[in-house]
């Protein structure tokens, strides 16, 4: 693959997690420089971001510039089920959400349980280009929960899998568990838990509480997330390995992984954008685009993982972005498909319900989406490194987002292949103005752009994938 050198930019007046203007220049790939309004050095030919786009020649006073948002936890569904969505498509919808980074999950049709498989998604990544694409392997062969997979092979091949996980099926059996964890500490790995007891879940729709018991759908009790991982803890305490639960969204939840780390346990958490701000109670109309494993619990839970969130009991956001094709999820709810799409709009939800409201910072939300995930993944460090602070000589892995713009959701527009997004009919705050990948836009004035293009302006060869 061709590797064109990026195009050099300036950013006039931009505020790097919510602090003072500065200038900020892009070149070769990397942060070149950063000084006070107008006392930078540019590069000739350099591209002036932003630059009056939007017809008020606005010197970008008041845009935030964060470090590249990095997701732990992203359905990619390719291969297999490219009619819900595709690396290509998916990894364009993750630069126009403001992420340089996903993990892509493992429940793919053949699942990413062999070397051969991981690699052939990591090599989608980077064929398409718009953000890296980190394969998660598979802890059990086909997330079958009987064997363990091949996971030293997974970590040695060329996507260097760090992390594991059968999501979408929980590793069920506890000496199977106990295996995993101790596995991967061989390479420092970790193992990403669906904390889900299945007996306890049988043939269950929503939350068990009262909405499920009005409206007549199976429950689906919060026990059944908690004694996982509480299990769990105890089982990664034993063998002193890494435990990450994925998606939790209960109150008992926050309270095992706050007891936990207490314990000095290596646990770290997770919470989705939409278990941030959405109830069990939006299924009393039987919509399936509400319809999401482990299902939208109560007000109160909703409460407990926003302050578990604050207080850095929960340590990332993760989309857990979930496209389904429209028949999957156009159909009476006890037929519809688990799942939501999350990329697009994960960071305007957590702008909404934790900056707007007090409990966060940007540079709090700079932590939770880019530098933990960046950190629990492993590719914090090195030539292609996540997740690094705005600062000078770093790689050029950047969002910059307009705080104060506001913009209604539909489905039917986003990037993503699919449509399933929960905010559908919803006006969020926070506009992703650019994002930039080493230093190569792969989104500018909020639209993702045509990298064949950009290159051709830039006089660099053509990106490979970009007409995919």
């Amino acid at each position: 693959m061709s590797t064109p050198t990026p195009q050099a930019y300036v950013l006039r007046g931009v505020r790097p997690y919510g602090t003072d203007p500065v200038d900020v220049v892009l070149a070769d790939g990397v942060i070149a420089a950063i000084g006070a309004p107008g006392t930078v050095e540019v590069p000739d030919g350099a591209t002036e971001i932003p630059a009056g786009s939007d017809g008020t020649g606005s010197d970008g006073t008041g845009l935030v510039l964060l470090p590249g948002l990095v997701d732990l936890h992203t359905h990619l569904r390719e291969p297999g089920r490219e009619d819900a969505e595709t690396v290509f498509s998916g990894t364009r919808a993750a630069a126009a959400g403001g992420f340089t980074a996903v993990h892509a999950m493992a429940n793919t049709t053949p699942t990413q349980d062999t070397a051969g498989v991981v690699e052939q998604v990591y090599r989608l990544g980077q064929e398409a280009g718009w953000a890296d694409v980190h394969p998660v392997g598979a802890v059990t062969v086909g997330l079958g929960g009987e064997r363990l997979a091949e996971l030293g092979a997974m970590a040695d091949s060329a996507a260097r899998v760090r992390v594991f996980s059968d999501d979408g099926k929980c590793v069920h059996d506890p000496v199977l568990m106990r295996r995993a964890l101790e596995y991967v500490k061989a390479f420092d790995g970790v193992v990403a838990q669906h904390a889900q007891e299945p007996r306890l879940t049988e043939g269950a729709q929503m939350n068990e509480g009262i909405v499920s018991a009005q409206i007549g759908l199976t429950g689906w009790p919060a026990v059944a997330e908690e004694s996982i991982i509480a299990r769990d803890v105890l089982l990664a305490e034993h063998v002193g390995s890494r435990l990450h639960v994925c998606h939790l969204s209960t109150a008992g939840s926050v309270e095992i992984v706050r007891w936990a780390k207490g314990r000095g346990i290596n646990v770290t958490a997770e919470v989705t954008p939409h278990h941030l701000v959405l109830t069990d109670d939006l299924a009393r109309d039987y919509d399936p685009v509400f319809k999401v494993n482990p299902p939208l619990r109560t007000a109160k839970d909703v409460e407990a993982v926003r302050e578990g969130l604050a207080d850095g009991t929960i340590d990332i956001v993760a989309t857990d972005h979930a496209p389904h094709p429209v028949e999957d999820k156009d159909c009476e709810w006890s037929s519809a498909a688990f799942g939501m799409t999350g990329l697009e709009t994960a960071l305007s939800v957590v702008q909404q319900t934790m900056v707007d409201t007090g409990r966060m910072t940007w540079a709090d939300v700079a932590r939770v989406l880019s530098e933990n995930p960046a950190r629990i993944g492993r590719i914090d460090e090195g030539p292609a490194s996540q997740g690094r602070p705005v600062a000078v000589g770093e790689p050029a892995n950047l969002t910059l987002v307009d705080p104060a713009a506001t913009r209604a959701i539909d489905g039917r527009t986003q990037v993503t292949a699919s449509s399933n997004t929960p905010f559908g009919g919803m006006e969020l705050p926070g506009r992703v103005v650019a994002t930039f990948l080493r230093g190569r836009a792969t989104v500018l004035d909020g639209v993702v752009v045509d990298r064949a293009a950009v290159d051709r302006a830039a006089g660099a060869p053509a990106f490979e994938g970009a007409t995919r």
